[in-house]
């Protein structure tokens, strides 16, 4: 046999084996990336992990809480509702940030397994950011700035960067790096927001969450490498409908902790007592309005749905505004605690009333989502509660407290009724 002809046989097997060695390495990293992902088949219930993921949030909504109540009661702000709605704007930045960590995180238990310990580690270390995050809440506008900035794009950059390296050979990897551009690209802003005058930062700011949200929302696009078609709803609709309940289950919970903080701080005395009973009150009305039937079949809703992903994105939406006024409810109890028997003033009456009513325009469109319609009381209810806002400045914050009870006992009490002796209505999400 000619050395000419022994050549080519060697370089015949040497790529074979280089074939083989190649697929077998597919293989390896096929199923190293197949044991991360969730099962479809697994049980879709939110772990142990994903709750004690939560309670930082219970830290950093009543941060953010606090926030809102500080906007409402400094001197010339409490007196103007249009310059306590500027101050609420630079908090509700704030608030978009931490909501879009947890919504982001939720998502990757929603595709990933929790109980793999690289995944684990993720949330964990993503826990830690979320704490870093809310220390930095109280302080973001001023001297923790840069803290709160660089803490956020460390946790987005870092943990997406973190799946686009360990997910090669799916097509996970594409949709992280689609994800890594935007993120690296709102970092910027971010940053250099933290460095800059009150009003240069916050149009900054604005400018990263906008970026955030819109990538997400258009599907992360990059040039020459397209976009990402694919929703965590479509395959998980039932486990993020549990995750969402959960946070509102964490915003709930906050109002009760600010509010029993609040009568600590002063004296116990009748007239703060029923303030707080008040509160209670409210709190339990909003969780009694918010599980009503639709609260109870998010999951099926979904997969009912011609268009998961469009169906999650307006239950996400949904999500955000009930939550924001839940928060607005909790400040405007603790105002109520603060003062009950004083006169309530423009901005007070904002956030005692408008956190109801905005919760209420979140659980109509909420409703939109289960059952592709939306019941009257709730709309009437928002209405009434804006409408009585002129009549109720000046008078008693708990006054004012005991209105919204009355409007959102209205609400409750006439989903009872139409409930009474019905059958369970079946979600028919919107086509």
């Amino acid at each position: 046999m000619s050395g000419h002809l022994i050549r080519e046989r060697r370089g015949d097997v040497v790529r074979l084996l280089q074939k083989q060695a190649d697929e077998a390495g597919g293989r390896v990293t096929t199923n190293r990336v197949a044991s991360l992902l969730r099962r479809r088949e697994s049980p879709q219930r939110p772990t142990f992990l994903e709750l004690f993921f939560d309670l930082v949030f219970v830290f950093a909504l009543t941060r953010i809480v606090h926030e809102l109540v500080l906007d409402y009661t400094r001197g010339h702000v409490a007196e103007r509702l249009t310059t306590s709605l500027a101050e609420n704007g630079e908090t509700l930045l704030l608030f978009l940030a931490v909501w879009w960590i947890w919504t982001q995180t939720a998502w990757v238990t929603s595709r990933f397994d929790p109980f793999q310990p690289a995944i684990q580690f993720v949330v964990l270390a993503t826990m830690y950011g979320s704490l870093l995050l809310a220390v930095a809440i109280s302080g973001a506008l001023a001297d923790t700035g840069l803290l709160f900035a660089s803490t956020y794009g460390a946790i987005q950059v870092g943990r997406t960067l973190f799946f686009a390296l360990i997910v090669r050979g799916h097509n996970l990897r594409r949709v992280n790096t689609l994800a890594l551009v935007w993120f690296g690209t709102s970092a910027v802003p971010w940053l250099t927001g933290a460095f800059a005058p009150e009003a240069t930062r916050n149009s900054l700011w604005t400018l990263a969450l906008a970026i955030d949200y819109l990538g997400a929302r258009i599907g992360w696009p990059v040039p020459r490498l397209g976009r990402s078609r694919a929703s965590p709803w479509s395959g998980a609709g039932e486990h993020l409908a549990e995750r969402y309940w959960q946070l509102v289950i964490v915003a709930l919970g906050e109002t009760i902790l600010t509010s029993g903080s609040s009568l600590l701080r002063g004296p116990i005395v009748p007239e703060r007592t029923m303030a707080l009973t008040v509160s209670f009150l409210i709190t339990v009305l909003l969780w009694r309005i918010y599980f009503y039937r639709a609260g109870q079949i998010l999951g099926e809703a979904i997969a009912a749905s011609a268009d998961p992903g469009r169906v999650g994105r307006l239950a996400e939406l949904a999500h955000l505004l009930m939550v924001a006024g839940i928060l607005a409810a909790s400040a405007g109890s603790e105002l109520t605690l603060i003062d009950p028997t004083g006169d309530a003033k423009p901005a007070w009456v904002g956030a005692i009333l408008g956190g109801p009513a905005l919760f209420l325009a979140g659980r109509s469109l909420f409703e939109y989502v289960a059952f592709a319609r939306v019941s009257r009381p709730r709309p009437i209810g928002i209405f009434v509660l804006v409408a009585m806002a002129p009549v109720m400045v000046g008078r008693p914050p708990l006054v004012v407290a005991l209105a919204a009870v009355a409007v959102l006992l209205g609400v409750a009490v006439s989903d009872t009724i139409r409930a009474h002796g019905r059958p369970l209505e079946q979600p028919s999400p919107p086509r």
